[in-house]
């Protein structure tokens, strides 16, 4: 649900400068500007920067982690793993080859392995938020969700101006239905991180909660026009709090434009499915179907989709009730 693994990758590219004296100064300089190179996606240019720090100092454990990044991104995982080891055993008392492992391994499909690479790295140093971060968002999504939020919980403390923090701290909670909980590391986190699309996103599920389907449509408004994931989870949720307000035509086009972007959304498609079943649309039982399939145990899913049906029910009633008047 959070930060993919390339996430895991950026963050120790910025920490990943700090090197082990003593160090020429022009490697140092090598190893910076090919950070900078490898951030911005130029493979070659940081490759070449990385390898020249080498030259100068063989034994420079964090040009060689950057470079089995680059040969990561490259999908070269034989020859990452090499350089990679090689950093941790020339220095298994720094963070980010540990950490480095760890995405490997995430993107070997190996989580059990990458679970032990980021616990290995936070042995190191307690405070490596990519580590923590990585570590807390793999146990999210095994279900571990009180060990994921005591991980949440100190990724806000290492890092509190880090809004993913805030995010998988009040995910965590509400799913083990601490919901007041959740509400007030809601406001924790807005009050750090005010512009951060993921914590406006649970801003606005918490307007779906209360009932304020139109706040929360409002809420939501300013994200729905991008290509990312916080815009398609801003557009599923205002599919959600449209489908409450009765408004389908509105909920269908969110949802839609929703599962353009992201087909495996759960939200998204099992509004979708709800929203063309109400409008008797004869591909209906095409994407109920889908839904149950992929998502029939995602739970925030169905909890959304239960709060719609009730408040569209409600909704329903109120208008047989004032058109009775």
């Amino acid at each position: 649900m959070f930060g993919r693994i390339l996430v895991g990758l950026v963050s120790v590219l910025g920490l990943a400068c700090q090197g082990t004296a003593p160090l020429p100064r022009k490697a140092v300089e090598l190893n910076n500007h090919g950070v900078e190179a490898l951030a911005k996606g130029d493979l070659d240019v940081a490759s070449a920067r990385f390898q020249l720090a080498l030259e100068y100092h063989p034994h420079f454990v964090d040009a060689l982690t950057n470079q089995g990044l680059v040969e990561l991104q490259r999908g070269n995982f034989a020859q990452a793993r090499e350089l990679l080891e090689r950093a941790r055993r020339l220095n298994p008392h720094v963070a980010q080859p540990h950490h480095a492992l760890g995405v490997l391994a995430e993107r070997s499909q190996r989580a059990d392995l990458a679970s032990e690479h980021y616990r290995a790295a936070l042995r190191v140093d307690p405070g490596f938020a990519p580590s923590r971060a990585n570590l807390a968002r793999l146990l999210f999504n095994a279900g571990m969700m009180e060990d994921a939020r005591e991980q949440y919980l100190r990724l806000v403390e290492v890092s509190p101006g880090d809004a993913s923090g805030y995010q998988g701290l009040a995910e965590s909670l509400l799913r083990l239905g601490r919901l007041e909980e959740a509400d007030a590391v809601l406001a924790r986190g807005l009050g750090r991180v005010p512009n951060s699309p993921e914590l406006r996103v649970l801003e606005g599920r918490r307007f779906i909660r209360g009932g304020q389907y139109e706040r929360a449509v409002s809420n939501l408004a300013p994200l729905v026009t991008g290509n990312d994931g916080p815009a398609v989870s801003a557009l599923s949720w205002t599919a959600v709090a449209q489908l409450a307000l009765g408004e389908l035509r509105e909920a269908r086009a969110a949802s839609l434009r929703a599962v353009e972007l992201d087909p495996f959304d759960p939200v998204a498609v099992y509004t979708l499915a709800l929203v063309l079943t109400r409008l008797r649309d004869p591909v209906a039982g095409t994407w109920a179907e889908r839904a149950r399939r992929l998502f029939a145990h995602d739970l925030p899913a169905l909890q959304a989709l239960e709060l719609a049906r009730t408040a569209a029910a409600g909704e329903r009633e109120n208008k047989k009730r004032k058109s009775a008047h």
